[in-house]
Parts: structure tokens; sequence; C-alpha cells
């Protein structure tokens, strides 16, 4: 694999460079835990399905006061998946999600950062004694998310890829994109939390190291990341859930000036043959109520839920990335691409930025808004 599509110039590579050193000593020295964090934008996530709850208390301790997570990373259908996390921190998502592949998949962690990977791989047997595995399914690596070529990660490799709250820390999300392309297989998704903004980030607040660390300098504009994943491949970005991130410091709020910052799941699918935008091939598919933990319903993003045994027309892009993926088996298709019927009208739901509370000591951190119900296997 060629390093072409990582390639920057001097002044590019030690920019990047500050910006890895930063980071690395914002969540290896200055963060003790969780509860150091200044907003809510890195925060443990409150609405957990009681089986996540079940999952999330078999993890030891360490792992769990270091989680520095916006949202929940947990996909439907993991069981015997190998999964990809990227920036893992200390491991919190690779044990959780180490459970629901269970003992014929695998979980790889990558990390830059020394003191985060010391605690993920000081519990690798507690996890495995405690999950009741033979052998560890989980492995952790050194290295840097836009670099995944350089720990030898072979193209086509990963069923799923997980990231939660990291992206928005890259200098090169393009590279990032790409290599998360690469690495997945055909058919395979990454879902991922992260952060994004209302309008783009000026300059001087991106060389803003506290607010760089605190996830919010960072992010993209939620439009530029789409057109972003839109140009490595991932044809159709489909956001999940959002929730409003608020600032309850107000020396930060100030600094950040107007921008507004929303926290959001999206899932993007390695796909062939999906459209610039959605088209009507009067198509529909039909659930068949079979995934564990989403027997009457399946909320595939946050404007499409196939209910059981019922069903739903889908725009030519839909039926494509159903049929790719690990969902196929779980639904039936019904039509084909013979009849074009014009652009697919589906009510395409948007990030929302309207909801920031005026008082920047909104005791609610953390609170999330409506989400879709997650399940677990």
């Amino acid at each position: 694999m060629s390093n072409s599509t990582n390639c920057c110039s001097p002044s590019q590579a030690k920019s990047n460079t500050d910006t890895h050193d930063a980071v690395k000593d914002y969540y290896g020295k200055v963060l003790a835990g969780s509860d150091d964090l200044q907003t809510n934008a890195c925060c443990t996530d409150d609405d957990l399905t009681p089986e996540l709850k079940l999952i999330l208390s078999n993890i030891h301790d360490d792992v769990l006061i270091r989680y520095y997570g916006c949202g929940l990373v947990t996909p439907e259908l993991l069981e015997g998946c190998h999964v990809l996390d990227l920036g893992c921190g200390a491991g919190r998502d690779c044990y959780a999600i180490a459970q629901m592949v269970g003992e014929r998949g695998s979980v790889t962690g990558v990390d830059m950062t020394d003191e985060q990977l010391d605690i993920a791989n000081k519990h690798i047997d507690y996890h495995r004694m405690k999950f009741g595995f033979d052998c560890a399914n989980t492995t952790f690596l050194k290295g840097y998310i836009e670099k995944l070529n350089e720990l030898d990660i072979a193209d086509n490799s990963f069923d799923v890829v997980v990231s939660n709250c990291v992206i928005n820390l890259s200098p090169d999300k393009n590279a990032v994109l790409k290599e998360i392309f690469r690495i997945l297989k055909p058919g395979g998704e990454i879902y991922f939390s992260d952060v994004y903004a209302d309008k783009r980030v000026p300059n001087h607040l991106r060389q803003d190291p506290l607010l760089y660390g605190e996830c919010l300098s960072g992010a993209l504009y939620w439009n530029d990341f789409e057109n972003l994943a839109k140009s490595v491949g991932f044809t159709e970005p489909r956001l999940v859930n959002s929730r409003v991130i608020t600032v309850d410091n107000e020396q930060l709020a100030n600094r950040l000036e107007d921008i507004k910052f929303t926290s959001a799941t999206y899932r993007l699918f390695k796909a062939v043959h999906l459209e610039t935008d959605a088209q009507d091939y009067g198509q529909s598919v039909k659930y068949l109520g079979s995934i564990p933990h989403s027997k009457e319903s399946f909320n595939f993003d946050q404007s499409t839920t196939f209910y059981q045994n019922k069903l739903v027309n889908v725009s030519g892009n839909t039926f494509h990335t159903l049929q790719q993926s690990r969902f196929s088996e779980h639904f039936e298709f019904n039509g084909s691409f013979e009849k074009h019927l014009g652009l697919f009208k589906a009510q395409i739901k948007a990030l929302d930025f309207s909801s920031h509370k005026d008082s920047l000591n909104d005791s609610s951190c953390c609170t999330p808004s409506p989400v879709v119900k997650k399940s677990c296997c």
C-alpha cells in the first residue's frame, strides 16, 4: 500500500506532529479520568440499554474511569465480527464489543497514547477470565489512525470499524477516512460517534490546545464532513442519532464565540453501485425480525426504521447497501432496477444545533436527546 494518500509538506508534517503531541499530552498526562473534562463533548452516555449495562459491569474500573467517548458505538449484529476501534484509549469500547463479537470474533484497538494503552493492555487477561473465554480476543496496537498501513493492517480485513469521539482529534481527517475505507471488507461499515460544528471553526481556535483536547475546536463543520466522507467512497453517510453539546465553563464558552456543537453517531458503508442522490426504483424490503434484541423493529438510521414482516419502500441506495451488508440475511428484497421513478422522496434529518441552552451552567450534562434503541449480540 502506497503512502501517497498520507503525504504532506514538511510544514504540514510538523503541524500534524504538534497536534498529535498535544493530544497525547492531554489524554496521557493532563486528564486522570473523565471527571477532569471541562465540557460534555466527551462523556459517558447515560442512556444505556439493560444489555449494555450488564456488558459494562464486566469491565474493570481502571478502564471505565478513563472513558472519554461521546456516544454509543455498539452497532447491531457483531457476533463473529472482526472489529477495529480507532482511538481506543484505555479500552472501554473494545472490552464491551469483545463480549458482543464472542470468541469467534476479535477486537483490535489502535491508540497513540502510552498511558492509555498501558491500562488497556494491563487488563487483557482480567477480561478474558471475566468473559469466560479460553483465549483473549482483544489486541491493542500503538499507532496513528491516519497511518493504519504502518501497522500492517491489510486491505479488506475488518467487518466493522468503530470510533468514539476521536476522529475530530486527528489533524488529517481525510487520511483517516481513506484508511478506514481501505481496510473495511466490501459491505463493511464504520459506526462512530464524533463532534460536529454548525460552521467552520476558525484557525485560531483550532490552535487552542485545551479546546482541541476537549473535542471541540478540531470538529468539522457537519456539511464538510459529509462531503469528505462521500469523496473517499462512503457515498451515503447515515445519521443515526445526535445530541447537543453544552459548554458548562463560561471562559471556554466565550472563547468559542457563537459556534454551536453537536455530538452525532453516523454509520458509513463500503458499498458499490450507490448513486450520489437516492433514487426511486419502486423497491421494498421486508424485515424478518431476526436481529437479536430488535425483533419488532430495526432502526437503520434516524430516517429509516424497519418493522417485522412489514414492507417498507426503500431507495436504490438502501436496497444495495442492505444487500451487501451483514444485515442482508435478515431481509426479504423485492423489486429490481429496471424502472426508474425519479428521486426517492424521504425525509432526511440533519444535525440539530437549535436546542442549545442559554445558560452555561446546565446541570443536565451528558443527558442525551432521544436516540434510536441500540441492540447488542
